[in-house]
């Protein structure tokens, strides 16, 4: 048995555009509400949800019956924890909070087997199909998706480094993270995030690196992808589904008498 290949990994490789959704619900019951919607990616998220490696394996296990690809955010750069999600059978990977060259390559190094790097090696694990993926440990590091998030105005300063380490497949921008870091917390739309976050993809794109980001308006995110982004999530599943209940509240609320 061969190792499947990741469609999300090759389609950044070729620029082709990705829409996704942040998926923050822990439950593999809400992931199979939106898994046949047809996005091109989702974010597992681990370091702001209450997920635990059960609840992440109960995804992966979701999106894999579909066409999209399941990204993991891990709540930091920790080997230990990308060992086991890797083992998992996670397709990719968005490392939180990669400040520096050096966290780059420690990100990098976590997904990337001895004797150039630190992952451990285990035969039988849901990666491999408990053994029967014959070529697994051959093309694992080429079919893994390695995103790292860039959140501070130093660290997108220094995209271009990070972005120029090897093993990176693309570079994520945390807008809400980047305006708190400029004491904007809690605007991420402010004009001077997207003043820092602009010029320094616009650089990227021009060397060739994919790069990705989420926003909450389906117009901007548009358009974004369409000035060269090439994967952007588009909505959050916690908020979706808030505001769905408020507006279906209101709604028969508008009509009592």
């Amino acid at each position: 048995m061969k190792l499947a290949a990741n469609p999300f990994t090759r389609a950044i490789r070729e620029k082709k555009k990705q829409i996704g959704l942040w998926i923050s619900l822990s439950s593999n019951f809400a992931a199979e509400v939106v898994a046949s919607s047809g996005y091109d990616w989702v974010l597992v998220d681990i370091e702001h949800s209450p997920n635990d490696f059960f609840s992440v394996l109960g995804q992966l296990q979701v999106f894999a019956a579909t066409k999209t690809t399941a990204i993991v955010r891990p709540d930091w750069n920790d080997p230990v924890q990308v060992k086991r999600l890797l083992d998992l059978g996670a397709p990719g990977l968005l490392f939180p909070m990669i400040q520096t060259v050096e966290e780059a390559e420690k990100a990098v190094a976590s997904t990337r087997y001895p004797p150039r790097a630190i992952r451990g090696v285990s035969g039988g694990t849901r990666a491999t199909k408990f053994g029967r993926v014959t070529d697994y440990v051959d093309r694992v590091e080429d079919e893994t998706t390695v995103i790292l998030q860039l959140e501070t105005a130093a660290a997108v300063g220094r995209a271009e480094e990070i972005a120029a380490v090897d093993g990176v497949s693309g570079i994520f921008f945390g807008p809400a993270d980047i305006a708190a870091d400029l004491g904007k917390v809690g605007k991420p739309m402010d004009p001077e995030v997207w003043g820092i976050i602009k010029p320094a993809a616009k650089k990227l794109i021009e060397m060739g690196v994919p790069v990705g980001t989420l926003v909450l308006d389906p117009k901007f995110a548009a358009e974004l992808l369409n000035d060269g982004f090439t994967f952007v999530a588009c909505g959050v599943d916690t908020p979706l589904l808030a505001n769905a209940a408020d507006d279906l509240l209101a709604q028969v609320q508008g009509e009592l008498s």
